[in-house]
């Protein structure tokens, strides 16, 4: 799958925790754990890659990334993870259209359709696997936002923050990025970030977050 400029965002987003434990559920080809790991240094990083042919990838990614060390990879389905500890961050740019056309091709399936981990399959597992005072960040479709949601208020998992993201000022709102927690009594805290407000420039603050990613910004 090719990395997108809206996975980019949602890596730079992530907190700087640098400490504890972490863990990347449906790593695909390792860009959050590489982009966590790098403002994280002193966390240690647990990814979860369904899908075989992915999993290699990271293997060979990771294993040429300075944060290697601190990394550990696994190749199962997260419903059938068993880390035997909880983690202080969790995130997920999980299965994506919960509705759309699939393709003939079953692996791009599974990494853009919903059909095996539901929103209601994803929750249960941060349930299990955060810690009481752990945070969950997620990436989904902005038109899935309330959704996803309501399930988590089902599971006892709260909005803490929301960011909302256009491609351009033109552009209605395509993602939402999302921290849960188990503390119900935060004010959500709400922003927009548009990517390319004008002359299909890059806006100051995504060249804020993404310069130390980015090589050429």
């Amino acid at each position: 799958m090719k990395v997108c400029t809206d996975a980019c965002l949602f890596g730079a987003i992530l907190p700087q925790l640098n400490i504890g434990k972490a863990l990347d559920i449906g790593t695909g080809t390792g860009l959050l754990t590489l982009m966590f790991a790098q403002k994280n240094t002193n966390c240690k990083i647990d990814a979860v890659e369904i899908d075989a042919d992915a999993f290699e990838q990271t293997e060979q990614n990771i294993a040429h990334s300075p944060f290697k060390t601190n990394i550990q990879i696994y190749n199962s389905d997260i419903k059938n993870f068993e880390a035997n500890k909880q983690y202080d961050i969790i995130f997920s740019n999980p299965p994506f259209f919960v509705n759309d056309l699939k393709s003939n091709d079953e692996k791009r399936n599974i990494a853009l359709h919903s059909s095996h981990l539901s929103y209601e399959d994803l929750l249960l597992n941060i349930v299990r696997l955060l810690k009481d005072d752990g945070l969950f960040y997620v990436l989904i479709p902005f038109a899935n936002e309330k959704i996803l949601i309501d399930v988590a208020n089902k599971n006892l998992l709260f909005a803490k923050e929301i960011t909302r993201v256009k491609q351009t000022t033109s552009h209605s709102f395509f993602r939402s990025i999302i921290c849960l927690t188990r503390m119900k009594d935060y004010i959500i805290t709400e922003q927009e970030i548009i990517i390319k407000p004008n002359n299909n420039q890059y806006s100051i603050e995504f060249e804020k977050l993404l310069k130390d990613y980015y090589l050429f910004l």
